[in-house]
């Protein structure tokens, strides 16, 4: 099985913490040169001192706030001209605050949609053309299991995650002749910063002790425990090598069995 990623270049975002930060550091132990993106540059160099250079690669980094998309087209449209090849575009950005979706505010759903869709959108078009003359593409969402069952009191990130999906598989059906694929990787409960933040803030809500939060989660997990960021990132650099050439426009779950539907 070929997971061989040297000559090929990687952009990673959300990469200095987390799932994106475990997703950069295992394309760049496969060969890969990996350009981080995130919007602190002290984390971003730290980041970049982590990575393997066993291959040779050269890996960089862009500081972008998502926040901004303008900012990131302007961004990322410079750097292709030094770098035209993209092969391998993961998308990746924190998700939008909880909270119930009845309560939400519009300009909550105009910023989620912002970072998420539309900064993706922009990434995946400024690689395209790059993927199709290299004949090797590879853009891989992270998104969340509830594209396939909604989950409670993340009314905003279900209703977004779930946009991002859709473009997803859309862009897939438009781009395999090109074999570029388009997959999304639905993260379950990960062990990460974003994480904590949930059952911190379930716990201020409920009154509960945020262990008692903290296994209440883990008792609906047929694997009995919260997933590394590394069993994610392995997923993706599945999706991201040769040996996953004919896997195009699926929903990947990496949640140790939670999602009650298939």
């Amino acid at each position: 099985m070929n997971l061989d990623l040297r000559h090929k270049q990687a952009i990673v975002c959300g990469s200095t913490q987390g799932i994106g930060k475990a997703i950069a550091l295992e394309l760049a132990a496969l060969g890969a040169n990996v350009t981080l993106i995130a919007r602190n540059e002290e984390a971003l160099k730290a980041t970049k001192q982590e990575l393997s250079t066993n291959a040779g690669q050269l890996h960089s980094y862009l500081c972008v706030d998502f926040s901004k998309p303008s900012e990131l087209k302007q961004i990322v449209e410079a750097y292709l001209q030094r770098q035209p090849i993209v092969n391998i575009l993961v998308n990746n950005t924190g998700g939008p605050p909880a909270g119930p979706v009845h309560s939400a505010k519009t300009d909550d759903f105009l910023s989620a949609f912002n970072n998420h869709l539309i900064c993706n959108h922009i990434l995946a078009q400024a690689c395209i053309e790059g993927m199709k003359i290299a004949k090797y593409g590879r853009i891989i969402n992270i998104i969340s299991t509830s594209v396939k069952q909604p989950l409670p009191n993340l009314g905003v990130s279900n209703t977004i995650r779930a946009a991002v999906a859709n473009w997803s598989k859309t862009l897939a059906n438009e781009l395999g002749k090109f074999n570029i694929t388009v997959n999304n990787v639905l993260p379950g409960a990960t062990s990460t910063q974003r994480l904590q933040a949930i059952i911190e803030n379930k716990s201020s809500k409920t009154g509960h002790a945020i262990e008692s939060v903290s296994n209440e989660m883990i008792s609906e997990i047929p694997m009995g425990r919260f997933a590394d960021a590394t069993e994610i990132a392995n997923a993706v650099a599945f999706l991201a090598s040769p040996a996953a050439s004919y896997i195009n426009g699926v929903n990947l779950p990496v949640d140790g069995g939670r999602t009650g539907c298939l």
